[in-house]
């Protein structure tokens, strides 16, 4: 059973580090796709990087899907290690993981609003005249196609692979 659960934990590690390994590779096309977007609505380029927006592999768009993946690998070591303690920290960590994918689907699905959002509270005249839904589409027009059905899949792998894991001692 220990074996089964690290496996699940590996998988749904191997599902966190999936973002900043396609953010790495395609993230500079899709920067460069938002730069043109913001060109061609009159806006300077420079507001992505002023307020924070970035579509490649830095800041917190990798070493947050990092950590949590180191994490949940050391976690699945502990279940194969010590056996008998694992449960109450297997709990803890994919409870824990599970709150943060939430918050990162919730994320995903309200981009366009959280953007504008923000670029509201900023007071910037240019910022607030931003098409931001065209903005991230450009943006997304940058990575391909795949990476759709890679961040859905991810999410299916983290909360299924997380409800076998929580349900897994219930089943031995």
């Amino acid at each position: 059973m220990n074996v089964f659960i690290a496996a699940m934990q590996l998988s749904i590690a191997s599902a966190f580090v999936s973002i900043p390994v396609v953010r790495a590779r395609f993230g500079t096309t899709a920067t460069s796709a938002a730069h043109a977007e913001l060109r061609r609505q009159g806006v300077r380029t420079t507001v992505l990087e002023e307020n924070g927006m970035r579509f490649d592999a830095g800041g917190h768009e990798t070493w947050a899907p990092v950590l949590i993946a180191t994490v949940l690998a050391a976690t699945a070591a502990f279940n194969l290690i010590w056996s008998s303690s694992a449960p109450l920290l297997n709990w803890v960590v994919i409870a824990l993981v599970l709150a943060i994918n939430c918050a990162i689907l919730y994320s995903n699905l309200t981009a366009t609003s959280s953007v504008r959002a923000a670029f509201s509270r900023k007071g910037d005249s240019e910022l607030a005249r931003i098409d931001v839904a065209a903005l991230l589409k450009a943006a997304e027009s940058g990575f391909p196609r795949w990476v759709w059905v890679l961040q859905n899949a991810r999410h299916v792998i983290v909360f299924s692979a997380s409800a076998l894991v929580l349900a897994a001692p219930a089943l031995a």
